[in-house]
């Protein structure tokens, strides 16, 4: 891990200093609340955005154009699909984290810690940006801190440990943006409904298509969607 150093004049950067300095509200991601005497572990996160992407899917490449103008058409960030054999969220899409263990110093060096873990990124070529508000995940008792990070010096990566993670891959933002890709996903008992991206080699739901609704709104990338269009996830 390196120490943040806002670049001059670079739009990506400049836009994870505004996501960073929201800190998260209310509106961004219904809060779960604590019901009951299970105790609570500390997670985080690790919200890693970087550069050399190029979209996959042709939405993603009808908003490269537009991004361009912006300064960041070829920004991308990391996601892993879970292992199908977790107790907790299998196959789901999510950011690289999990919970902290006792030898990690705090939320941004357990972050890193997962990542490594789950990915075998170089976190030296890693620089912190700063942290979201910590969010409570009822399902699995977490609170998990959101810790927003600039792939300096980006390093290959892939699904270290197959039993955590099926797949990894830096998903371009223009495929996240791009009003076809995106929808809502229903849960089959109705019981919730979320955002949903459908990026091609990933679709994501739940908690991380929430944070990444939130952080793409907040940067000043996102475009406007049909909340009607539906996309479906087999769970």
């Amino acid at each position: 891990m390196s120490l943040w150093v806002p670049g001059p004049g670079d739009p990506a950067r400049t836009a994870l200093e505004r996501l960073a300095a929201s800190g998260g509200n209310e509106k961004w991601l219904r809060r779960g609340q604590k019901k009951d005497d299970k105790p609570v572990r500390d997670a985080s996160v690790l919200m890693l955005f970087g550069r050399g992407q190029q979209p996959r899917t042709p939405g993603g490449q009808r908003e490269h154009e537009r991004l361009s103008r912006l300064g960041v058409a070829d920004v991308d960030v990391l996601l892993l699909q879970r292992s199908a054999n977790l107790r907790h969220h299998p196959n789901q899409v999510a950011f690289p984290g999990g919970g902290r263990d006792p030898e990690d110093a705090d939320e941004i060096a357990a972050a890193l810690r997962e990542a490594e873990e789950e990915t075998g990124l170089d976190p030296d070529g890693v620089e912190i940006v700063g942290t979201l508000d910590p969010l409570y995940i009822p399902v699995s008792s977490f609170e998990v801190t959101p810790v927003v990070a600039w792939w300096q010096h980006p390093t290959n990566v892939w699904a270290v440990d197959r039993g955590e993670s099926a797949s990894v891959y830096r998903v371009p933002v223009a495929d996240l943006v791009a009003p076809e890709n995106r929808g809502t996903f229903a849960a089959p008992d109705r019981s919730y409904v979320t955002p949903a991206f459908d990026v091609g080699v990933l679709r994501v739901w739940g908690f991380t298509a929430a944070l990444l609704e939130f952080a793409l709104d907040e940067m000043g990338w996102a475009r406007d969607w049909d909340r009607a269009a539906r996309i479906d996830i087999e769970l």
